[in-house]
């Protein structure tokens, strides 16, 4: 039965819950499919009012979760149902808790130097027999494509979480997934920075507010004026209901 989608700012959501995201994506691997999962925020979505290459990638994607309590608002509404929202960090966390009863292969790609290996390394603490079997940092030029591929490639991995930041992630995935042949690529952005102790999230009141927007903005100044989006967001798709 297909899942329910709601357009929010024109991006087809898809309307699930975490555990109904996890089943999808564990029938993408079993199937051998190559799939692209995309997690979509408040940010995100207003980003593609400016970004139409990125709208059309996230409109063409297998699946497009509910990333943020923006997006699960924005859908309530427009008057639609949409249970919770599934944060692209605790939707890899599920997958990996999953992955070494079924013997998958997650490669990791993307963020600082050393990040991956420190992520890698909490990985194997959290879930005792993962297999991550590859690593690159997300530091590259375009002549380092061809290698960074290459190593993908050699590797087979089930899952590709990629940590380039939105839209990078999603562009790079869109042009390369099929050569890559990877059942299931996530654009997973600030993921492996908080599983390396890097970056810190929320306190689980703040999430469970939905408030974890504005403790990023405050942890990370750098980030204030794109909190600024969110308000824009709010006034769009309000707007947009009349239409």
């Amino acid at each position: 039965m297909p899942i329910e989608q709601v357009n929010i700012l024109g991006v087809r959501v898809h309307s699930l819950t975490m555990a109904e995201a996890v089943e999808q994506v564990e029938t993408y691997i079993d199937e051998k499919k190559v799939a692209l999962i995309a997690t979509a925020n408040a940010e995100m979505l207003m980003r593609t009012t400016e970004d139409s290459e990125l709208k059309d990638i996230l409109n063409k994607a297998d699946l497009v979760v509910p990333d943020g309590a923006g997006t699960v608002w924005a859908a309530n509404h427009l008057g639609h149902a949409m249970p919770e929202r599934v944060a692209g960090y605790d939707l890899a966390q599920e997958l990996m808790k999953l992955a070494p009863g079924k013997n998958q292969k997650i490669y990791f790609f993307g963020s600082a130097p050393g990040v991956a290996e420190k992520a890698k390394a909490k990985a194997e603490e959290l879930y005792p027999g993962i297999n991550i079997a590859g690593l690159r940092n997300g530091f590259f030029t375009e002549a380092d494509e061809p290698e960074i591929i290459a190593d993908i490639k050699r590797v087979q991995p089930d899952i590709l979480l990629v940590a380039l930041g939105v839209p990078k992630q999603e562009k790079w995935l869109n042009k390369y997934l099929q050569e890559l042949n990877v059942p299931v690529a996530i654009g997973v952005g600030g993921t492996l920075d908080v599983m390396a102790g890097v970056m810190e999230r929320a306190p689980l009141w703040m999430q469970k507010a939905k408030l974890e927007w504005l403790f990023r903005g405050l942890k990370q100044p750098s980030r204030a004026g794109r909190l600024i989006a969110l308000p824009k967001f709010v006034l769009k798709v309000m707007a947009s209901k009349g239409k």
